[in-house]
């Protein structure tokens, strides 16, 4: 069992260190607001640290979930961050959804330093996070999602690596950009089929064993009938990721003009105060006949 550092404990990593405490792990945790970590500690045990760096310092493991860019930079190589006291041949394992720009600058600071890092955003959702059912994409050398792969096992139903440092991420934009497309894609249907005043359950039941069928129209076409929206991932959590998708693309010459416009049509749902609401709420913004 590993001596691992986990830090950030929100809705995903919360539960992602729960998987790690129950197999046995002996966990340090670092979580922005200290009393979700104490209260994280509280449930499954473990050491609650001030900062990343205390909680790296005698860890053979440290996994990151985060929010952005910027939160990902300071926890591993900020003042306080973990890159400052993690020992030569250890692993550093990040979840959260951020530009493959900045995976690719911790693998670099990271193989000065003797550090094996991996790039390894989640699809899942909450739910697959509570349940140990990630979808993970992997990006780096063989040997470090190799060691990865060992504890990660604990909350996953599928680890893939896809390539090099980075790929983790692009992999993750790709999910992204099918899942938008996928969505939007539903919210038309069914408010097509609203206005042609058909029975909804029978359109369901008819079409959701064919080629139209997807995890979307399984998990989302009920909920998005009744106007439920409050579950899931969230609409400023999917404009963020669409972003990077987006800002990948000016880089590396992809042309995403219908990714481009979902995203503005996100920008509607968030005008219309659905910034927390499920990714499905994107059916708000098309007028019921």
């Amino acid at each position: 069992m590993a001596h691992i550092a986990f830090i950030g404990l929100g809705v995903m990593g919360g539960p992602i260190a729960g998987h790690l405490a129950k197999a046995g792990h002996q966990l340090t945790v670092y979580n922005r607001s200290i009393g979700k970590a104490k209260s994280w500690a509280e449930v499954y045990g473990g050491a609650v640290a001030v900062s990343p760096a205390k909680a790296a310092e005698f860890a053979d493991i440290v996994i990151s979930c985060v929010g952005t860019d910027d939160d990902l930079a300071q926890i591993a190589l900020g003042r306080d961050g973990v890159f400052r006291v993690m020992k030569p041949g250890g692993l550093f394992i990040d979840h959260t959804t951020v530009s493959a720009r900045i995976a690719r600058q911790l693998f670099v600071e990271g193989e000065s330093l003797g550090l094996h890092c991996v790039d390894a955003p989640v699809s899942g959702g909450q739910a697959g996070a509570e349940n140990g059912r990630l979808s993970i994409m992997c990006g780096g050398t063989e040997p470090a999602v190799d060691a990865a792969k060992i504890v990660m096992q604990a909350y996953a139903a599928r680890i893939v690596h896809v390539g090099g440092a980075g790929a983790g991420q692009t992999t993750k934009m790709v999910n992204q950009i099918c899942i938008g497309g996928v969505i939007q894609g539903l919210a038309e249907a069914l408010r097509f089929a609203q206005a042609a005043e058909l029975n909804l359950d029978k359109v369901f039941e008819a079409i959701s064993g064919g080629a139209a069928q997807s995890w979307q129209m399984d998990n989302r076409w009920k909920t998005m009938t009744q106007d439920s929206f409050d579950f899931g991932f969230a609409v400023d959590w999917m404009r963020k990721d669409l972003g990077l998708a987006l800002e990948e693309a000016r880089a590396n010459g992809a042309t995403l003009p219908v990714t481009a416009l979902i995203d503005q049509f996100y920008a509607d749902v968030q005008a219309m105060s659905g910034s927390r609401q499920d990714t499905s709420a994107l059916v708000r913004r098309i007028t019921r006949a």
